[in-house]
C-alpha cells in the first residue's frame, strides 16, 4: 500500500520518533509504514488520520497491484 505518512509528517514538523510517540507505536514501525514495508491496523491508520486531521484515504492510497 501505497502512503504519503513521511510527507504529512514532514509539514508537522515530526520526526519519526515524535509520530510514534503520539500514536503509541515504536519509531521502527513508523520507518517500516513509510518504507511501504508494513501496512497498519486499521486502528493505527485511523490514529494517525486523525492527528493530522485528515481521511485514510489522504494519507494511504490501497492498490490492487501490490498484493
Amino acid at each position: 500500500m501505497k502512503n504519503k505518512l513521511k510527507v504529512f509528517r514532514a509539514m508537522h514538523d515530526l520526526t519519526q520518533e515524535d509520530l510514534a510517540e503520539k500514536v503509541g507505536v515504536t519509531r521502527q514501525t513508523i520507518n517500516a509504514i513509510e518504507k511501504s514495508k508494513y501496512n497498519p491496523s486499521l486502528d493505527l491508520a485511523f490514529k494517525l488520520a486523525k492527528l493530522f486531521d485528515v481521511t485514510i484515504e489522504d494519507i494511504f492510497v490501497y492498490s490492487e497491484e501490490q498484493k
